[in-house]
């Protein structure tokens, strides 16, 4: 079905009452200032405006209830792709107000569209003013519709009926149509997705609004050994069908695939953390290790091959640890966050099994006041990872920047303005973007460079900032 768009707001200063002059020549050239959310407060007559300049392409759309988790199915489309517009799968699972209302999403975004935009910004003109700058959105959504297709993306949906909420979704690296899920009923569910997406793949003709049938499906299996309901979850990327599962009773369960298309649950958890297990990695370099976080504000790193006990576990923070990302391109990179809104970067080449000093940790923000709900490395850059947080921000961050004060002259110099940044500002941040309500979780796009999906409780984002669009081939920019 198609969804109206909804444009995400940042900071605009509007004219007073009875300010009828519109050119900048009798308006006083005042410095630039950056805007923090969380800290800055708007002004009786100002209020939140989205600038588009800011992406490359950005969509909002919902299929419903509000959608705690869900993740990126992987597509044979291209393994690298760059031109607009883009055609992109996702499996998602609600949160309705009855358990019988639930169900799992499986959905395709087509006409995506986008387009590439200058990192420095083109000099306006004399007499250029803010309604000047209004109205020439509409002339960039014309250039988007001529270089990437129209501006309005098409959602189509077909949903699989699931009683109870999902807490977590996550779908198969090698095969992307097996998903697992996460239910607040306490139990963890395989599904195979393959005759939905499919369906998806060969039709174009968008679904009216209301319009999507629920169907009633069967999972491939179904495991009620955990003693609680859980979020943590993770496929192995190394091991095709080896999943983890944690609960909030502290137990982590290990799933072995069998022949038969079912698994083998080890009735055996592993257990260490003091408190409810949160978020599970697995390493992308050894195929028996995997990392959990933990409410008792722990990270354990296990080996299935030693034992049910941790190989390393250390405290990490001095609140719930929420969610970890173990960084698929530098391995021994692993990010974490936090209740207390902090999140951490750790290399885990110094940690030590025999010491309960951490003396990894090489990185730690204080940038967000509210707790982490989501962190993930980039697919595409060593250094770079997206965090989203209960302030209702979603960052992005490149760990590899340094304050650069001869770069930030030039800049200045190339744009003519001069930007007040504010001193605490960390030089790392490369991104804010505003707009959703409770953010929940995030995804990069493993086959699109650049992209990123959110989800939130008013629904979901598809954004690309233009000014990550250096981490495109070099034939994509």
């Amino acid at each position: 079905m198609v969804r109206s768009i909804k444009n995400p707001k940042k900071a605009k200063r509007k004219n007073k009452k009875g300010d009828e002059s519109s050119s900048s020549s009798s308006i006083p050239s005042m410095p630039t200032k950056v805007w923090q959310p969380g800290v800055d407060k708007l002004g009786e007559e100002e209020e939140l405006e989205c600038d588009p300049t800011a992406y490359n392409s950005l969509h909002a759309f919902h299929i419903g209830w509000p959608c705690l988790s869900f993740d990126v199915v992987r597509d044979s489309l291209g393994l690298l792709r760059t031109d607009f517009p883009h055609t992109v799968y996702f499996v998602a699972g609600t949160q309705a107000e009855k358990p019988d209302w639930n169900s799992i999403g499986i959905f395709k975004v087509s006409n995506v569209s986008g387009k590439q935009r200058e990192l420095v910004p083109s000099k306006t003109t004399a007499g250029d003013s803010d309604m000047d700058t209004d109205n020439s959105d509409s002339d960039e959504d014309s250039d988007d519709e001529e270089e990437g297709g129209s501006a309005t993306p098409v959602l189509q949906l077909r949903k699989v009926a699931h009683r109870g909420c999902i807490n977590r979704i996550r779908a198969m690296t090698q095969n992307p149509h097996i998903c697992a899920s996460w239910s607040d009923a306490g139990y963890v569910q395989i599904w195979d997705f393959s005759t939905h997406l499919n369906a998806l793949a060969e039709s174009e003709t968008e679904v009216p609004r209301g319009g999507s049938s629920v169907f009633n499906q069967a999972p491939l299996f179904n495991f009620k050994g955990h003693k609680d309901e859980g979020y943590a979850i993770d496929w192995s990327p190394r091991v095709a069908g080896r999943l983890v599962t944690g609960d909030c009773k502290n137990c982590i369960h290990l799933w072995e695939p069998t022949s038969g298309a079912t698994w083998n649950v080890d009735a055996t958890p592993f257990t260490g953390h003091t408190a409810s297990v949160e978020d599970l990695q697995w390493s992308s370099t050894e195929d028996h290790v995997f990392a959990s976080c933990s409410v008792d504000g722990h990270i354990a790193i296990w080996d299935a091959r030693l034992g049910k006990s941790p190989a390393i576990y250390f405290k990490a923070h001095n609140a719930d640890v929420n969610v970890i990302s173990w960084n698929r391109l530098a391995s021994v990179m692993l990010a974490s966050g936090s209740d207390d809104g902090t999140f951490s970067i750790r290399d885990l080449r110094l940690l030590s099994p025999k010491s309960e000093e951490d003396k990894s940790l090489v990185a730690h923000f204080q940038y967000h006041k509210h707790p982490i709900t989501s962190i993930e490395w980039s697919p595409h850059e060593a250094s770079t990872l997206a965090v989203s947080s209960s302030d209702n921000q979603l960052t992005i961050w490149d760990l590899s920047l340094e304050k650069d004060e001869e770069e930030e002259a030039e800049f200045k110099a190339k744009t003519k303005e001069q930007v007040n940044a504010p001193a605490d500002l960390p030089p790392q941040l490369l991104f804010v973007h505003q707009g959703q309500k409770d953010l929940k979780e995030l995804h990069w796009h493993a086959q699109i460079p650049g992209m990123i999906v959110s989800t939130a409780s008013d629904g979901f984002n598809i954004l690309m900032p233009s000014n990550i669009q250096s981490t495109l081939p070099s034939e994509g920019v």
